[in-house]
């Protein structure tokens, strides 16, 4: 076992432990908590989240899970242990598909159409504008964090083998 694979799978795992906390916050918490304030203000404060959130912190981890975990598995299969390979190869995939995926396709564009919007005046036109958004939004943030924690539980499987091969 290399050094170099070893610490790589570590890092995954951070990495994808990272994402799933990060996610699980908001299904769990943070959207409920908009949901339950005035939808204006609710509105004007996933706007002001989807600005901060582009930061130097939030970026090696989101994009950099699946291209460590690949990696890691480059260098566990070149070692002769596929089982750990395969294992954090489809780490890689299940959060490429459920987590990078569905953000970038799915998230992402109900947040560029938030931002272009206008907190009404009226409550219940903002109540309208806003579970339109807050409904499928969470919805598809409950897929990335199951996509987060698949890739987090594969990723610890993969540790677990590697270090059943480690020398005694």
């Amino acid at each position: 076992m290399t050094p170099l694979a070893l610490t790589l799978t570590v890092v995954t795992l951070a990495l994808a432990g990272a994402m799933a906390g990060f996610f699980y916050a908001y299904s769990m918490s943070v959207m409920w908590a908009l949901d339950a304030v005035d939808p204006k203000v609710a509105i004007a404060s996933m706007q002001s989240i989807n600005i901060v959130v582009r930061n130097a912190i939030f970026f090696p981890a989101f994009f950099g899970t699946p291209v460590v975990a690949l990696i890691a598995a480059g260098l566990w299969r070149a070692q002769g242990l596929h089982n750990v390979a395969l294992l954090l190869a489809v780490a890689a995939i299940a959060y490429l598909i459920g987590t990078f995926l569905v953000t970038i396709l799915l998230n992402v564009p109900m947040n560029e159409r938030l931002a272009r919007t206008t907190p009404p005046v009226e409550i219940e036109a903002a109540r309208t504008i806003w579970e339109s958004y807050s409904i499928p939004w969470t919805l598809w943030n409950h897929i990335r964090t199951a996509s987060s924690f698949a890739t987090l539980m594969l990723t610890g499987w993969a540790l677990y083998l590697a270090g059943r091969h480690a020398p005694s």
